[in-house]
């Protein structure tokens, strides 16, 4: 549909594998630009090089640029998160090749403190209200010093974001960033997150244990699971714990409670499998973050999931969740839950399978840029 269309593709991180939030967005928006016909030149900013043969499908060019953290950064005006993606290389190569900018988060965007890009149509991606993002990490924060860097960080945002103002359009994650964007500078379109998923996966009607997983190098993703141990100390349900690190953390945490375990992930297939065996899935978050990957992935893929309000603001998708606000709510929905069983609707299906299909909300985008 696009066949021939340019489009410089700047990403905040090396999107492959997609192992977290916000390159899995990256990552499956960028596969189905390419399906869509998109000749995308990417460019990848990152801590490590990584050669990936899967980018290269993808992209017709594919550039890398290295993450420079230095310590004088913390006293510039810039948040650090930006001031340490800069790269002349990367202005250079945009300006050989005419063709629409789109920028993945905030993050990515130094450039245009640095250098004139004039006569270039500029796209923005917004991954979070940043400032809102730094400020829930410190909040959840118990290292002083990272506390301190965070709150720092937040408060160069509130400044920095004004260079939205030089965007075509903004498309956010959640409904919340809209509203905001479009109050604060009359632009903004909601584009759900991209997530890979094309159908949803129809299981038995009954699941063997409750399943929480995430990050557990994020705060807030320690803070829910002490949470939510307290929460299963009161209920005779089996719980998994899924992460990818801080298995020992976990399990001094559970040793006396033997219907609470840790699953060590290794990848996506292996939380697929954990999704199949799922009854229950719970995603919580102590601070607003917009819709998360992991109720997506859990409605694809698995059957009941139950949720808080800050996981998901798309009211099509919260209703297709069991959405509580406190702990009685909560230990109250898993004893009611877990004993019944899981029928998807039509209309579940259909709003998983329209509203969130990667192919058409990749359309929402390119049709803004192109048209």
């Amino acid at each position: 549909m696009y066949q021939g269309n340019k489009l410089h593709f700047i990403s905040m991180d090396v999107p492959f594998p997609p192992n977290y939030g916000g390159v899995i967005d990256v990552f499956y928006k960028l596969k189905a630009f390419h399906q869509l016909g998109v000749e995308i030149h990417l460019h990848l900013f990152g801590f490590n090089e990584i050669e990936s043969d899967v980018l290269r499908k993808y992209a017709k060019e594919v550039y890398f640029y290295p993450i420079h953290q230095k310590p004088f950064y913390i006293f510039q005006k810039y948040p650090i998160s930006v001031r340490s993606r800069d790269s002349k290389l990367l202005y250079e190569r945009i300006k050989s090749l005419k063709a629409p900018i789109f920028f993945e988060s905030l993050k990515t965007t130094f450039i245009l403190n640095k250098y004139t890009l004039e006569g270039y149509s500029k796209y923005l991606r917004l991954h979070n209200i940043e400032q809102n993002y730094f400020s829930g990490l410190a909040e959840s924060e118990k290292n002083l010093v990272k506390k301190a860097l965070f709150y720092i960080e937040a408060k160069k945002y509130i400044q920095y974001e004004n260079i939205i103002h030089q965007f075509d359009e903004v498309f956010t994650l959640s409904k919340f960033e809209q509203n905001y964007i479009q109050e604060k500078y009359n632009k903004g379109k909601f584009v759900p997150v991209f997530h890979g998923n094309e159908t949803f996966q129809s299981l038995s009607e009954k699941g063997e244990f409750a399943l929480y997983h995430g990050d557990l190098r994020a705060s807030d993703n320690c803070k829910v699971v002490d949470f939510l141990i307290e929460v299963f100390k009161e209920i005779d349900y089996s719980f998994v714990i899924a992460s990818g690190c801080r298995e020992d953390w976990v399990k001094a945490k559970i040793k006396n409670h033997p219907h609470i375990q840790f699953v060590k992930l290794k990848d996506f297939d292996h939380l697929k499998n954990l999704f199949e065996k799922a009854h229950l899935n719970i995603a919580w978050s102590f601070q607003e973050s917009g819709t998360k990957l992991k109720v997506i992935n859990a409605l694809f893929n698995s059957r009941f999931s139950i949720i808080n309000e800050n996981v998901i603001d798309d009211e099509k998708i919260s209703g297709l969740c069991v959405q509580v606000s406190n702990k009685s709510e909560l230990i109250k929905a898993i004893n009611h839950l877990k004993n019944q069983p899981f029928l998807g609707s039509k209309e579940y299906i259909d709003t998983l399978e329209y509203d969130l299909n990667d192919k058409l909300n990749a359309e929402i985008i390119l049709k803004q840029i192109f048209n």
